[in-house]
């Protein structure tokens, strides 16, 4: 079986050779198809990928409406009043938790010369880096005891690191902002989820559709929350109020929404019954006259938040199904082409068929000439798309530097090109393989 097979392999590379133009027009056609397909999947499954693999099936993000406007809303707010947030937090109803809010800092200059440094920063509780399993390069996370205790310490991420310090490890070393210095605890390695989920809310980075900051690198600041709240004051950049607050520097006791929550819940059984908590909690704040409205709440796990949320950028899912659209165009033009040139060595397989070669014999030849063929136009395809994210590498993009080739692409440039090969080659195959010897020897 094993020479049958190499014997048409050796007609179909002396096909292909024998016919040099029409064989570089289809490989060619092949290949950019190919191409222009990895090169679009490839981005789109950076950029549409779980960014918390191991556990995202245990991260959820509660959600409850606090807002005492007349209308009831349909869905509930992308963030919590801090009062309402707080009060889950403390309640540990969940694994672990972790209240966020995003902000900015100003870095003081500590030589001569050097200028503040603007730096993004989250405020947050202890449970952030074990929950979403940040991994450190130097140090660790502050202590629970620290949230409470409005420690003055910070965690700082690599790139910061080496801005500062040149790289070294600078646990202990202080770190001084506007409003007070604070003592760095640890350094994180190179930590960027993409999507950056965490900062993934509706209706605040791109009321224009533009998801594509979802994809920037995170924060480079880390403050326990309650610390943030004093030395970030008037510098968290996310809030929405739902009525006129009587200040925007403290937010604490505003008609705002500016903190996000957390969970982890390990069992299917906490799950019920942290939703049911949710359900309950806004029963009692409504029946304390802090809500209005019925219970509105949600809780999603992570992956039904970001499909929620779509965070995949438009243009690229527009783009990855008009490259599908083009390889289906390229693909049909090749198993025309294949076609037409299978049929004019009819007289061939007449012959072959004449001296007792069956039909399936000629449909073997001729498949594994498409294979021949489609796997040439894998291997262009390959080079294609190596080129393709190279220029989405040079766009002016957030997610641009995320474009990279890896093993998956390979595999799925190699099962696609033998996927096509089998698809455009088994109609011209049937074809010239089912026509009569008779017919086949005529036409000579």
């Amino acid at each position: 079986m094993r020479d049958i097979h190499g014997y048409y392999l050796r007609l179909a590379l002396r096909s292909v050779v024998r016919t040099p133009w029409i064989s570089a027009l289809m490989v060619l056609a092949i290949g950019l198809g190919i191409g222009a397909c990895i090169t679009t999947l490839t981005v789109y499954q950076l950029l549409s990928g779980d960014p918390l693999p191991q556990k995202s099936s245990r991260i959820f993000y509660p959600q409850v409406d606090p807002e005492t406007s007349v209308q009831v809303r349909r869905d509930p707010p992308d963030q919590m009043d801090y009062t309402s947030a707080v009060d889950l937090w403390k309640s540990g109803r969940a694994d672990r938790q972790a209240m966020i809010a995003n902000g900015s800092l100003e870095i003081l200059p500590t030589g001569a010369g050097r200028m503040a440094l603007d730096t993004d920063s989250i405020s947050t509780t202890h449970d952030f880096f074990p929950m979403f399993d940040v991994p450190f390069q130097y140090g660790g996370p502050w202590s629970a005891a620290d949230d409470s205790a409005r420690a003055q310490v910070a965690v700082i991420s690599r790139s910061l690191n080496e801005r500062l310090f040149g790289g070294a490890n600078s646990v202990g070393r202080m770190l001084p902002l506007t409003h007070g210095a604070v003592r760095i605890v640890g350094v994180l390695k190179h930590w960027r989820p993409a999507p950056l989920f965490f900062e993934v809310m509706g209706g605040h980075y791109f009321t224009s559709g533009d998801t594509s900051g979802y994809y920037v690198h995170a924060p480079q600041v880390y403050l326990p929350f309650f610390t943030g709240m004093r030395l970030d004051a008037g510098n968290f950049q996310w809030f929405t109020c739902w009525a006129m607050p009587t200040e925007t520097i403290n937010l604490e006791h505003q008609p705002c929404d500016w903190v996000s929550l957390w969970v982890q819940l390990d069992t299917v059984a906490k799950v019920k019954a942290y939703r049911r908590y949710l359900v309950d909690y806004s029963d009692q704040q409504r029946a304390l006259g802090r809500y209005t409205h019925p219970a509105n709440v949600r809780l999603m796990d992570l992956m039904q938040w970001l499909a929620f949320n779509r965070v995949v950028p438009g243009d690229v899912r527009m783009q990855a199904i008009v490259a599908w659209a083009f390889l289906a165009i390229c693909l049909v033009n090749v198993a025309g082409l294949l076609l037409t040139k299978l049929l004019r060595r009819s007289s061939e397989y007449g012959v072959r068929r004449a001296l007792g070669a069956p039909w399936q014999a000629i449909f073997a030849q001729c498949l594994w000439e498409a294979l021949v063929i489609g796997l040439l136009g894998g291997l262009l395809g390959l080079l294609l798309a190596l080129a393709g994210l190279w220029l989405v590498r040079q766009q002016p993009v957030a997610y641009a530097d995320l474009a990279r080739p890896d093993l998956r692409m390979l595999a799925l440039t190699v099962g696609l090109s033998l996927l096509t090969s089998v698809a455009f080659g088994l109609w011209p195959a049937w074809r010239a393989s089912r026509i009569s010897p008779a017919q086949q020897v005529k036409s000579t």
